[in-house]
């Protein structure tokens, strides 16, 4: 029996590794898993339905999608797994079928009939984070929990980006402090921005103050701002997670008598966006503290804020 030579490695074989490697840095982890998500579940289709997935036909698209409006899905997941299924034949240098006029036919009889709107999760406003402020636990986890909320929402961060912060990422001054966002979603070469946070004229609502006295009471002077605490109050070395950050809210949403599913990681941000909208803050100003790239998606926010400021019917003398 002679012995299999394996082939020698090339520089193209590595170059065009790399090729992968840079076409999968180009869209963020989270992006890339609901992609995966997608195919996977479109590929599952087709199996079910003995259709070929690679390459798929227009009319396969169609009945796909068809099949996904009946089963209620909403137009977003719809749309995001045309997304991935349009990528997944790019990549695999095929013509992509969701670009069909047949397929956009569908679509937009699907969005016509299931509508666009989505339901999102409601805004933490300035009066909500009062709210939560005074369910907070006694100790070394309220003080957390107070500066986690403050800072999420003055700031308007993602719970990602929340989570995400360093002690050298935050320079303190005479007028607030400002926070060095690494990286984000809407950041994806990596080039960072810095959001200012100033003080608070109330002391018990203050960011500024309660990251201070978190950071002191809890010991941290490196590494990781926000970290997970034992129940014997010990605060532990590791990063708190995203998911926490939902977990907190929802927690206090549910001590507070609120509607928990109403509420998310997410639910600060939003309640930013609307609060300052309410308040008259200019659209771009507040773009400028989200990050936000895209207007459509911050009006959103601004038009739910602005709907009882100068509104007619409170000045009908009812």
């Amino acid at each position: 029996m002679t012995d299999l030579i394996s082939e020698p490695i090339t520089a193209l074989d590595r170059t065009n590794r790399r090729v992968e490697d840079y076409a999968n840095a180009s869209r963020s982890p989270a992006t890339r898993r609901a992609y995966a998500h997608d195919w996977q579940d479109f590929t599952r289709w087709c199996a079910s339905h003995a259709v070929e997935h690679l390459p798929a036909t227009p009319a396969t698209i169609a009945a796909y999608i068809t099949d996904l409006a009946e089963q209620h899905r909403t137009v977003s997941t719809i749309t995001r797994r045309m997304t991935a299924i349009s990528q997944a034949h790019q990549l695999a240098g095929q013509t992509t079928p969701t670009r069909d006029e047949r397929v956009r036919t569908v679509l937009k009889g699907i969005k016509r009939t299931l509508g666009t709107a989505q339901q999102g999760k409601a805004p933490a406003t300035i009066e909500v984070v009062r709210i939560l402020l005074q369910q907070l636990e006694h100790g070394i986890l309220g003080t957390r929990d107070r500066a986690l909320i403050l800072l999420g929402f003055a700031g308007a961060f993602r719970r990602s980006e929340l989570v995400s912060f360093d002690v050298a990422d935050v320079t303190f001054s005479e007028l607030g402090m400002v926070l060095k966002l690494r990286h984000s979603k809407t950041d994806q070469e990596g080039e960072g921005r810095k959001i200012a946070i100033p003080y608070g004229l109330i002391p018990t609502t203050c960011p500024v103050r309660a990251l201070e006295v978190w950071l002191h009471d809890a010991g941290i002077a490196t590494g990781a701002i926000f970290r997970p605490i034992d129940r014997h109050g010990n605060v532990k070395s590791q990063r708190l997670t995203a998911q926490s950050v939902a977990l907190v809210i929802k927690r206090y949403a549910a001590a507070a008598g609120l509607q928990v599913d109403d509420f998310s990681g997410h639910s600060l941000r939003a309640g930013f966006a609307t609060t300052a909208a309410a308040a008259g803050v200019a659209e771009r100003n507040i773009m400028r503290q989200t990050g936000h790239t895209s207007v459509k998606t911050v009006r959103k926010y601004i038009r739910q804020g602005e709907l009882f400021r100068d509104n007619p019917a409170g000045q009908l003398g009812l």
